[in-house]
């Protein structure tokens, strides 16, 4: 008889996500007429960018022609976007990280699950708490994890507490951990990282022979020209750091799905008989065997990102969403609420009211505002009492659901 991979039984009921859509769900079918604003799941709303538009028009009459064509393209992505991805996103902020050490994907979420095939089974895992929950359950699948407590936690995993009472600031650990997931601009808190802070990881990582898995979707809302948007602006970051973008958020891609993982070919961990093995040959052969690359399509569309008009619209998206994210966080504090993050992210964190729990408060906001956020505490134990607010909305959807959440909250 087939058996099971039982680690998939240590995972806790529901990923955080589809229980807010069965709760929502429910809602809807209980209450026909409530008009339901969402600002939970972290999806874009505006349209796709006119020039990653018009590439996707001329990519598909390319497919029309015989002479331009395109079957199985590079599983690692074409050339001529990896290129275009080098020049902007790093080497035009110093970092040396050339065309060949960026894969090409579709999705941030999935390679940071992913990247796990060519990591062993015996790492010392590190997570912020709260954290993207792929980051955990991923390890759990994996069988890195022993079962989970009554708060949430694996047995197995280092949690690393992000909360207002230590500024939000991952703290480098006492212990030596082989494997780290850092998020900057984070999700869910919206906080961000100095490069003195980030130096100190690297420093950290260095030291342990550790590696860092630096989640960098959120880097284009950073407005602050003090803050990092790489790991790699960090002195030997391509010693010890795996890095992971997307144009999800960035360029509106949640839909047409592309994204990019960045693998240095200076960075080795050991194999079981102590030598030292480049992981970007191991990765490369991963993707070569188990994936077959993104779409010439899409990978047209998301080279026109880095085009002048690209350039243009997409700043003009982020400035959109950070403009929501300025209306929630000034609203909500003015309704008397403790709120963070919205600066330099699209993520809203707020302290939840009248000591209610995450879920709580996410029931009494859809139950009396008809209005969905995230709870907290669905991004681990530590986020118990916060309640995330997402930015990617419509402004008239943004405004109207801070008028009802403020009526109802307002101190």
């Amino acid at each position: 008889m087939a058996t099971l991979n039982d680690n998939y039984l240590k995972l806790k009921a529901g990923y955080l996500f589809p229980e807010i859509a069965r709760r929502v769900n429910a809602f809807a079918e209980a209450n026909p007429d409530a008009k339901i604003i969402r600002l939970g799941i972290g999806d874009v709303t505006e349209p796709l960018p006119a020039a990653c538009r018009n590439a996707m028009v001329q990519a598909v009459e390319d497919m029309g022609n015989r002479d331009t064509f395109k079957g199985y393209g590079p599983e690692q992505g074409y050339a001529w976007l990896r290129e275009k991805i080098a020049a902007n996103d790093f080497q035009a902020r110093g970092c040396e990280i050339s065309a060949d050490e960026i894969f090409i994907s579709d999705g941030s979420k999935c390679d940071t699950g992913n990247i796990l095939d060519i990591f062993g089974d015996d790492n010392i895992i590190a997570v912020t708490d709260p954290v993207y929950p792929v980051y955990v359950d991923t390890n759990v699948m994996a069988g890195h994890t022993g079962d989970a407590n009554e708060k949430g936690e694996y047995g197995g995993l280092v949690y690393i507490p992000i909360t207002a009472e230590n500024n939000f600031t991952a703290a480098i650990p006492t212990q030596k951990v082989d494997l780290i997931y850092l998020c900057f601009p984070n999700n869910p808190t919206g906080a961000t990282a100095t490069k003195e802070h980030l130096t100190a990881w690297v420093e950290y990582a260095k030291a342990n022979g550790s590696i860092i898995l630096y989640d960098a979707a959120y880097e284009a809302f950073i407005s602050d020209p003090s803050l990092p948007h790489s790991i790699y602006e960090i002195p030997g970051a391509k010693e010890c750091a795996i890095e992971f973008r997307s144009f999800s958020k960035t360029a509106g891609f949640t839909g047409t799905r592309c994204a990019f993982t960045v693998v240095p070919k200076t960075l080795t961990a050991k194999a079981k008989d102590g030598s030292d093995v480049e992981l970007w040959k191991l990765w490369n052969r991963r993707q070569a065997t188990k994936f077959n690359g993104i779409s010439y399509i899409i990978q047209r569309a998301a080279e026109a990102v880095y085009s002048e008009a690209g350039k243009a619209q997409v700043k003009a998206l982020i400035q959109f969403y950070m403009e929501n994210a300025k209306i929630i966080r000034e609203q909500l504090t003015a309704a008397g609420l403790s709120v963070y993050g919205g600066e330099n992210a699209p993520y809203v964190w707020v302290k939840t009211p009248q000591g209610l729990s995450s879920w709580d408060f996410f029931d009494k906001l859809l139950q009396t505002c008809n209005v969905v956020g995230t709870p907290g505490s669905g991004f681990g134990a530590a986020g118990e009492g916060y309640f995330r607010i997402s930015a990617f909305n419509s402004r008239e959807n943004v405004e109207e659901a801070m008028r009802r959440i403020t009526e109802k909250f307002k101190a």
